[in-house]
């Protein structure tokens, strides 16, 4: 059995390990109906590791945020365009 002490510093390891959230937006195109956005959102939070995703048809653009030791932006991009609307990296942040 493991002491408290020893336990808490266990899970404070544990914690420290977890991967920084990354923001990314990806340029969308092909959104021309007010239906685009929904779909362009349904294939991102299909993604494993997606915990926001907010699509913008008057920009082009989708914002997500993500767990990068779970996906990739790249991983997002694909997604989406394998939903039928091509999209790149615009801007990946922290």
């Amino acid at each position: 059995m493991l002491k408290p002490a020893f336990a808490a510093l266990l899970l404070l390891a544990g914690a420290a390990l977890a991967a920084e959230p990354r923001t990314v937006t990806l340029a969308v195109d092909q959104m021309t109906c007010a239906a685009c956005p929904i779909t362009v959102h349904k294939a991102l939070s299909h993604v494993a590791g997606v915990a926001q995703a907010t699509v913008d048809r008057e920009t082009h653009t989708a914002t997500v945020t993500f767990d990068p030791a779970k996906t990739t932006a790249e991983a997002l991009a694909t997604a989406v365009t394998n939903a039928g609307y091509p999209a790149k990296v615009l801007k990946n942040g922290g």
